[in-house]
């Protein structure tokens, strides 16, 4: 009785299979790759319109300079533009000291990559209405003056509206319950100064750089709100990538993104126009180890964990 050989079995049913694969008709055409986008975002710690206006400026920026699609998705608050980093729905994304620290430490081996140069000696201001009757100082003592006062911080998470004030007021032995009822979360620096201005409150706290910017557009009454302080200076907002950007695009992505904002020339009239909407002259390098200090206030007063 005829037994077929396993070679002789083996070589029958490579040619089936060849013969199958004639037969077959050609695979469809599979669709072309889609080209990525690199996704930008920002905390809203001012008013949306001007936002919008500047980083859509820094998107064109940007994909002129790296090449690729680049959006700018805006957020509703500071919690939002973190969780959409660390979901990776956002690619980079301009933080103040704080959400900056909570965002890292959310996705490992992201980088804190570039700032302006305002942004390593930053400073917070308090303010008040001239009503209150609180007279401006120069030493940490003087917040003191707050105790038994109506205040309000700004976003609950800024670091320069709400982080660093309480940081000082601690140290100057200021607890918020001295304060006259809770403490207000204005939600921005811009409201701060609206509110404090109205009366609403009698002392606030915001960034420094936001208040002297609407005080230079004439946008505050200063003869209702003054200075009382400005704080000392520390590390504060700052550009965070993630790290998967380099396989989205590229090895070298990160750093062309860094030489990128380092390109940006105030003698460049085009140029200029973005870095005067970020009250900046330049931007510089920075690190993540330059938050070190940030993170350790933040876990002091509990807004890490």
């Amino acid at each position: 009785m005829f037994r077929p050989s396993k070679i002789g079995f083996a070589l029958a049913l490579c040619a089936s299979v060849a013969l199958a694969a004639c037969a077959a008709p050609p695979p469809a055409a599979r669709p072309a790759a889609q080209p990525q986008t690199f996704v930008i975002s920002a905390i809203p710690d001012q008013d949306p319109e001007k936002l919008n206006r500047l980083y859509g400026k820094v998107s064109d920026y940007l994909k002129e300079q790296l090449g690729v699609s680049v959006v700018y998705k805006p957020v509703t608050d500071y919690a939002a533009v973190v969780n959409a980093f660390r979901t990776g729905d956002v690619d980079m994304a301009w933080f103040g000291g704080l959400t900056g620290v909570q965002a890292r430490l959310q996705v490992d081996g992201a980088q804190a990559i570039i700032q302006r140069d305002i942004d390593e000696k930053f400073r917070s201001v308090f303010i008040a209405n001239v009503a209150a009757g609180i007279q401006p100082f120069d030493d940490i003592s003087g917040l003191t003056a707050l105790k038994g006062r109506t205040f309000t911080f700004g976003s609950e998470s800024s670091t320069s509206g709400r982080l660093m004030p309480q940081f000082f007021m601690s140290k100057a032995g200021v607890a918020l319950s001295d304060l006259k009822g809770e403490p207000g979360f204005s939600g921005s620096h811009d409201k701060t100064i609206k509110l404090v201005e109205a009366g609403t409150y009698e002392a606030g706290a915001l960034n420094e750089q936001v208040w002297n910017a609407r005080v230079a557009a004439g946008e505050v009454d200063t003869n209702k709100v003054i200075v009382l302080w400005r704080t000392p200076a520390y590390y504060d907002y700052h550009w965070v990538v993630r790290p998967d950007v380099e396989q989205k695009f590229g090895a070298g992505f990160i750093q062309r993104v860094q030489q990128a904002f380092l390109a940006l020339d105030a003698a460049n009239p085009a140029h200029k126009e973005i870095l005067d909407l970020f009250g900046a002259q330049k931007f510089i390098e920075t690190k993540n180890e330059n938050y070190a200090d940030i993170e350790a206030v933040a876990r002091q007063i509990g807004k890490i964990k």
